[in-house]
Order: structure tokens, then sequence, then C-alpha cells
């Protein structure tokens, strides 16, 4: 087991965090260091991150929860999570693949049907599930909400 350390982000590891979220394939937009938590390993080096993103000064989202890969499996997403959670502002939202839709259900996030979605979320819910359907991947992409 991985002892890491929580912490806001530095401007020193933006680079750091930009990399980890290209590594991962997730949404590269919106990168902003100043909005991200990071964990640490005992080197100081970033293995996992994520950030509250605004949408708009009432929607927010949480985003780029991202684990470099060897440490998967140890608990680092739900930690990031968790404490984002804690000062997170209201309505929160989240995109996930469909297969990440039950580890996001034990942090209280519930599915939001496309007519309750904010219209940015429609927005970006038809292009990804368009070019999830041209891809032929199985997964689809959900909006979230936290209850």
């Amino acid at each position: 087991m991985t002892t890491f350390t929580l912490r806001p982000a530095l401007e020193t590891e933006s680079d750091a965090i930009k990399d980890l979220i290209h590594s991962v394939g997730i949404n590269p937009m919106g990168l902003d260091w100043k909005r991200f938590v990071v964990a640490v390993d005992a080197k100081d080096q970033v293995i996992a991150t994520g950030q509250i993103k605004p949408h708009g000064k009432d929607i927010h989202e949480l985003a780029s929860i991202a684990v470099v890969p060897e440490y998967r499996g140890q608990g680092l997403a739900r930690a990031v999570i968790e404490y984002l959670l804690k000062e997170s502002p209201h309505p929160l939202y989240l995109t996930c693949v469909s297969s990440l839709e039950t580890f996001y259900n034990r942090f209280g996030f519930i599915t939001v049907p496309y007519e309750e979605m904010p219209r940015f979320f429609q927005r970006l819910s038809k292009l990804a599930n368009v070019l999830f359907t041209f891809s032929k991947r199985d997964d689809s992409l959900l909006v979230m909400k936290l209850k």
C-alpha cells in the first residue's frame, strides 16, 4: 500500500497534472492547476489528481479524476473524490463512461436524464455518444449529479 498525501496542487505541478490527464485519456480541457487537488507519494511526485471545474457561475463539475496506472486499486481516486466533495459547491455534476456508474453511485451521484441536464452537458452528451457509436464502444457517456 502506497503512502500518499493529499493537498492543493502547486503551480510547479501543472505539467505533471497535464501529463497524467493526457496519459489516461480523459478530457484535457480546462486544466487550471489552481483548481486541482493532488495525491503525492513520499518523493512528492503527483500520483493522482482531481478538480472541481466551473461551467459558468452556477454549474460545477467533479472532473479530471486520474491515477497513475501503477497506483490504481489503492484508494487514491476515492481519497481525491472525498477530499473534493468536502467543500464542493452544489449542484455538482460529473461526466463518466457508463462502466463507471456504480463507482460514482457510492459517493451519492445519480445519473441525470437528458431532459434534466444543463445545456452544456446536453451538448456534450450528444457529441460524446455520437463518437462512441462510431468507435463501436460498448460504453456511453453519462452525466451524473450529486444528490
